[in-house]
Order: structure tokens, then sequence, then C-alpha cells
């Protein structure tokens, strides 16, 4: 060995003894989880990929090859599917969220985002929450389990103003209602919702909706809308909605999109490609739907404007009225032969009176029982129910079902609410959907019946409603995006909801994230609650 080769072994030497002799520190992790090994779908329709996941905070950091040994937790996905958390792009839970917060029954089927203040009503502005600033303190106070997404209902707005008479507003009105509105969004709303067949949104004309489109197209908000009728009047429906858009100059969604009543199954598809020809236009316009042939909704729906003008005390009033109730149960025959088709078809989900005997009853075994007519046994209901009664109408086609559901202009929403199978919520026989909207797509239609492929049926619940709410960071995974994600079984997922015993959690999600937290864990719930009010 040279002097030189000697002296380098002798510093090398030394230099491994001193590294020796120091006491050795554990590196920090670089991850707060790691999911592994899972086969991911990014929410583009891009196929699967196996890959790891990196998530820091909130936030998904790395995906790639990770180390499990950089993490403070590792979640085993192998064999197992990972997604972004799904986006409910139409749901109810406004109130509901704070008598539910833990949220159980969206998080067991993967939501992690809902959209709420659809179909024309919302939380705020109200007599419990002034505006909508107010009603996200007390979600964030309160704490939630889902991120949760305020549309401004335009019914909300225009009683708070008017009430509930069928008349146009005056112009002073109307500026007010705007003033509302843009408050509204400036505080956090991301659009404005109507609800054409409810009161006060059906005494509202299509020039005053157009007024308000355009408050939403100078901002670059959207327009929802449960369309003005779903049956017989579809088509003219939907042109009403498509013209709110092109003339207000905002981006249109049409809620729950279907053609109810056997005797109007043919317009499903003359209503589908009148959207088509609108988005080939130039249109921003897209739909949603639920993957059931039942809707669900109150039993006032079936009542005129007349009928309904000035609310519960008034149309009750009219019920009491010998001739006013000959008149409004004669009205009652051809709006029930459109739709549903029948009163049968009609079946009580909840009432508001103390009596719940008629829960989960058609209206035809109602009547017969109670030994009257269905239409007087309908205003029979609503008068002990103080005009509080909810149903269930089975009145779409399967065949129509499908044909919106694979369509690739339409996402997919629940029209449902935040619930769980206990307390109060017992009492009611609700619509499956609450509890089995995502679940039911992934088993029925991707596993059993491949009407949609897994990517496609993803995206539809995750990055498509992300894109129509314009939020810059959920609905994909990929690196900065939030860790909204949820960890399933492809072969086990199942819907375990139906319209018999509709309260039933959905199973085969073995893990749910929501801004890096984990709500649901090895399949239970952990009690978390790290929803945001995204703003």
């Amino acid at each position: 060995m040279s002097t030189l080769d000697r002296r380098s072994f002798l510093v090398l030497a030394g230099a491994g003894a001193a590294a020796c002799a120091l006491p050795r520190t554990k590196s920090v992790p670089s991850f707060d989880c790691v999911i592994r090994g899972g086969l991911v779908f990014d929410g583009t329709r891009s196929p699967g990929h196996t890959l790891d996941l990196g998530i820091r905070g909130d936030t998904i950091a790395a995906l790639g090859t990770i180390d499990p040994e950089q993490a403070r937790s590792v979640i085993d996905a192998r064999g197992m599917c990972v997604a972004p958390g799904f986006i409910d792009i139409h749901t109810h839970s406004d109130g509901d969220i704070l008598e539910y917060p833990d949220d159980e029954s969206r998080v067991f089927q993967g939501v992690t985002t809902e959209v709420t203040g659809n179909c024309g009503g919302s939380a705020a502005p109200s007599e419990r929450w002034s505006d909508v600033a107010a009603y996200f303190r007390a979600l964030e106070q309160h704490q939630i389990a889902t991120n949760q997404v305020l549309l401004l209902g335009q019914g909300t707005l225009r009683r708070a103003v008017a009430g509930l008479e069928n008349r146009a507003l005056t112009p002073a009105e109307l500026a007010r209602v705007v003033q509302l509105l843009e408050t509204g969004l400036e505080q956090g709303a991301l659009g404005l919702s109507s609800g054409l067949e409810y009161t006060p949104g059906r005494y509202t004309s299509t020039e005053e909706l157009i007024a308000l489109a355009r408050v939403l197209g100078r901002r670059g908000k959207l327009y929802a809308s449960h369309i003005r009728n779903e049956e017989a009047g579809l088509l003219e429906s939907i042109d009403e909605a498509l013209r709110i858009g092109r003339e207000g100059g905002a981006r249109v969604q049409v809620s729950h999109l279907k053609a109810a009543g056997k005797p109007n199954w043919p317009k499903q598809g003359l209503a589908i490609e009148k959207i088509e020809r609108a988005r080939a236009a130039g249109l921003d316009v897209l739909a949603d739907v639920y993957p059931y042939t039942a809707y669900s909704t109150g039993l006032t729906i079936f009542l005129s404007d007349a009928t309904r003008e000035g609310g519960a005390d008034a149309m009750l009033a009219r019920f009491s009225d010998r001739a006013q109730r000959e008149r409004i149960r004669a009205e009652l025959g051809p709006r029930i032969e459109s739709d549903p088709g029948g009163y049968e078809l009609i079946v009580i989900s909840s009432t508001g009176c103390e009596k719940k005997d008629v829960v989960g009853k058609d209206l035809a075994a109602i009547a017969k029982a109670r030994g009257v007519d269905p239409g007087e046994a309908l205003l029979q209901l609503l008068e002990e129910g103080k005009t509080e009664v909810g149903f269930v109408g089975h009145a779409m086609s399967e065949e129509n079902v499908v044909r919106v559901l694979r369509h690739t202009l339409v996402m997919v929403g629940s029209d449902g609410y935040a619930m769980a199978p206990r307390g109060a919520a017992l009492l009611k026989k609700p619509h499956p959907r609450s509890y089995g909207t995502f679940a039911r797509v992934l088993q029925k239609y991707v596993r059993e019946e491949h009407v949609l492929e897994l990517p496609v049926a993803i995206h539809k619940m995750s990055g498509m409603p992300a894109a129509q709410l314009r939020l810059p960071d959920r609905g994909r995974i990929a690196r900065g995006f939030k860790a909204d994600l949820v960890v399933f079984d492809a072969a086990r997922v199942r819907d375990e909801s139906s319209f018999d015993d509709p309260q039933r959690l959905a199973s085969g999600f073995s893990h749910v994230l929501v801004n890096g937290v984990a709500v649901i864990a090895e399949g239970r719930a952990t009690g978390a609650r790290p929803g945001r009010a995204l703003r």
C-alpha cells in the first residue's frame, strides 16, 4: 500500500468510527399518511394506475412509489380502488347536516362534498341565518364531517322580499332580490338554484329569472334549475332553462333530469337532444341524475298555483271550504294521471302529524282503508300533516334512467339528505337515494349491468362536478389537490338500501378521507368532523 493510499484508508476508517460513535436519530416522516398500492383513478376518466399517495396535512403531496416508512400512518390499499372523494352535486342537507353532523348516510358511500341549497330553497338567508356568512359560521362552529357548498335558493330570496304571493315583483322588489343574490355570492355561495314547481318559484316569470342569471353570468356562477315541469311540459321547461342561461350569460345545470309519468317517457330523448344542441351552440349546460326510477317530494306538488298561494294556512283554509275542496279534488285527477300515473304509485314517506301509520303505504291503499276516494285521502293527509307530507313517486322508466346516466353531459347527484339510521329519522321511510346513490352506481350500473366503465362513473361523481362548480383543488387525484379520497373494493361495494328498507348504510368503502382526515377507517366511522364550508 502506498503512503497516499495508507493515509486515505486511515482518514476513511477514522470517519467511519466517528460516525458509528454518534447517536442515531430517527428521521421525521415526510407524510402524515401514505395510501399504498391501490389502483388509483384520478377523476379525469383516465384508466386506473397502481400508485402510492403521500398526504401531508390536507393535501396530496406526492404520487408514485413511496417508502411506507416515510409516513406516520399507512393505509394498505392493495387490491382496492382509490378515487377522489365523491361530490354530490345536488342535495338538500342544508339544515340536516347540523342535525346529523357525522353525515353517515353520505360518507359511507364515499361522499366527501355536498352541494346544498337546491330546488330554489336554501338555508340562508332566513330567520335562523341572516345571510350566507352566518350560515357558514354555524357550519364551522358546529363541526361537520363533509365539505358543504351552498347555492342560494331563488325561492328563498323571493320569499324574503314578497312572501308567497302569486304576482310579478315590482322593480324595487326585484332590485332587492338582486341585492340579496349579490351579497350571498360575495359571501361565498357558488350560484343560484330555482325550484319552479314549488312556491314561490312557480310564480316567477322567465324574465325575472333572466335578470338574476345576468348577475350569475357577470360573476361566472352557476344557475341550477329544478325546471318548471318534468312531466307533460318537460320540453317547454327545458327550453326555458336554456333560454335563461343564454340570455343571462350563466352556465346552466338541469337538476335531476327525468321524464316523469308513463305518458311522458317518450319525451326523454327529445329533452336530451335539446341540451345537446344548446351545448353545441356554445351554452355551458350540463345535467344531473339519480339512479332510480322514483322521485320524492311533497304532496302539495299536485296542487294548482291558486290552491298553493299564500302557504300552508291559506291552503288549509281552502280545504275547509266545501266548494273549493270539490274544485281541488277535481283538479287532482288529470295531474295524477300524467304523473306518476296512478295513486298506487304515490307512497307516503313522512308526515308532519304524530300518526305515522300511513308511512310506507300508497295513497290507493290508504284511501281504501279510509273508505274515501284517493283524492280525498290526499287532502286528508295534507290536513293532518299541516301540508307537510312527503312521498315517493314511482314514475320513471329504467330505460330512461340508463339513457340519462350514461350521457356525457350528465353527472350524478342524489337529491338526498344528510341523515343516519337513528332517532327521528326512523319515523320516516325516505327515498333510498340518501343512503345509496353512489354505491348503487358502482354496484348496479358499473359492476353488474356494465352501463358505465368504472373511470367514467368516477368522473361523473368527482372530477365533472368539481369542474362544474369551479372548485380548483377538489375532484381529482393530483399533487396539490385536497386529500378528499375514497378507498373501496369494486367487487364488494353495495347499496344496502331499498324502497322497503331505505335506512341502511352502504358497504364496501374501507376508507374515506375528508381534507386528509379519515371519517371512515376500516369500514367504520371515526367520529372525525374535518368538513369545511367551501366558499
